[in-house]
């Protein structure tokens, strides 16, 4: 059937250019057509996710991609390079080596100019060896995320790093008219500083995700409602962060090496109930980060607290210890209040006075002298005259005044 309405295409005037391509790779264009609309209609139906109608592309877009199987009879030459049909040898760059023979190779033009060859190929499961650590995130925006063991990992914000950049970047090309060649140019440009952001962020992601699931055998993460957040005031930090990527990551990371990824619920309230005692206190509004428990008396972190909670949502077996909490301040009994000296205690505040002297429970000891602010020398008068800090004083010049402690 594919081949049927390729050849009919390219026999019409206006689609005689698809005959400049292989015809597989027109194949390979039904068919993810016949699949997009599979999906399409299985959506309304109930069998998937919601999904908007597939989209025609015009020829004309910045990125194009291409796929050739093993049919269109591609190869990669003696030296290294990929050898396509009606193409020709292309140089290649390669990343990594490839751990067997290729089925299929996608080709990727992306809107920087820049092209990508992405090939299929089979893999063995690669476990990784069982441990005993299991971990519970949340994600936030000052800090990306916080783990249930109490680390803190701060947001690179690479969005809001590059800003000024983009800016420059944007005005010049907005400065250029339409059709011409500098324009092509300055939107190049653009798409370069776009793409060097979002390659450092998804390099930042796959860092960080590789971590965690080489290093914990359970992975918990909340089912954030980002498209929700995404339409507040946050938008911009909400998809500078990217929570969506890292925690697509995390799962097909999780299912190639043996381990356990977890998504609780999004209503669940990992922010109002104590992970020491499991009392829920109710919501808070975001500017507190740390407040004292009423039940407990524990003194909690907001983040950490989250974060503890998450894993204990999923059945993971956290100890609320690993969240850093510190107890509250314990009221001193009776008899341990004031202060201590020489065996004899001393009461704290305003000693009382009777018959006209100060009393007082320690015993005598040398004077002490306060210094006040030091006055200027014209304030305080001539030689013998009194200076406004000498009144009520037994002694002293300038502004020093004694008392007996």
């Amino acid at each position: 059937m594919y081949t049927t309405l390729n050849r009919e295409a390219k026999r019409t005037e206006e689609r005689a250019w698809l005959g400049e391509v292989s015809a597989v790779v027109l194949q390979q264009s039904l068919r993810d057509l016949d699949t997009a609309y599979k999906n399409f209609f299985d959506s309304l139906k109930g069998k998937r996710s919601r999904m908007g109608a597939p989209r025609f592309k015009s020829r004309t877009e910045n990125r194009q991609a291409l796929r050739f199987t093993t049919n269109a009879r591609w190869s990669i030459t003696t030296g290294g390079d990929l050898r396509l049909p009606k193409v020709g040898d292309v140089r290649v760059k390669w990343s990594r080596n490839l751990p067997s023979t290729p089925s299929t190779v996608t080709v990727i033009k992306d809107a920087a100019g820049r092209y990508f060859a992405s090939f299929v190929v089979e893999t063995a499961p690669e476990a990784l060896p069982a441990t005993e650590a299991v971990v519970g995130i949340d994600l936030g925006l000052t800090h990306f995320a916080i783990l249930s063991d109490g680390t803190k990992i701060d947001s690179p914000r690479f969005l809001r790093r590059a800003e000024k950049k983009l800016k420059k970047a944007q005005q010049n090309l907005s400065r250029k008219a339409r059709g011409s060649a500098n324009r092509a140019r300055a939107r190049v440009k653009v798409a370069r500083a776009h793409a060097r952001t979002a390659d450092a962020r998804r390099e930042f992601h796959h860092q960080l995700s590789t971590k965690l699931i080489r290093e914990n055998q359970a992975v918990a993460v909340e089912d954030l409602a980002v498209k929700g957040l995404a339409r507040t005031r946050m938008a911009k930090s909400v998809h500078d962060a990217g929570w969506s990527a890292f925690t697509t990551m995390l799962e097909y990371k999780a299912a190639r090496y043996g381990r356990t990824f977890i998504r609780i619920g999004r209503f669940e309230p990992t922010s109002q109930v104590c992970s020491t005692c499991g009392v829920k206190d109710g919501p808070k509004p975001l500017h507190i980060r740390e407040w004292t428990w009423r039940a407990c008396g524990v003194v909690l972190d907001r983040d950490i607290n989250a974060a503890v909670n998450v894993a204990k949502a999923a059945g993971l077996a956290v100890s609320a210890c690993g969240a850093r909490v510190r107890p509250g301040l314990v009221p001193a009994q009776r008899e341990e209040t004031g202060t201590h000296r020489d065996g004899q205690m001393t009461m704290v505040g305003i000693p009382s006075l009777q018959g006209g002297e100060r009393k007082s429970m320690r015993p005598p000891g040398p004077q002490r002298t306060r210094v006040l602010s030091p006055l200027p020398r014209e304030a305080a008068g001539a030689q013998g005259g009194e200076a406004p800090g000498d009144r009520g004083q037994e002694g002293g010049q300038g502004g020093a005044r004694t008392r007996n402690p």
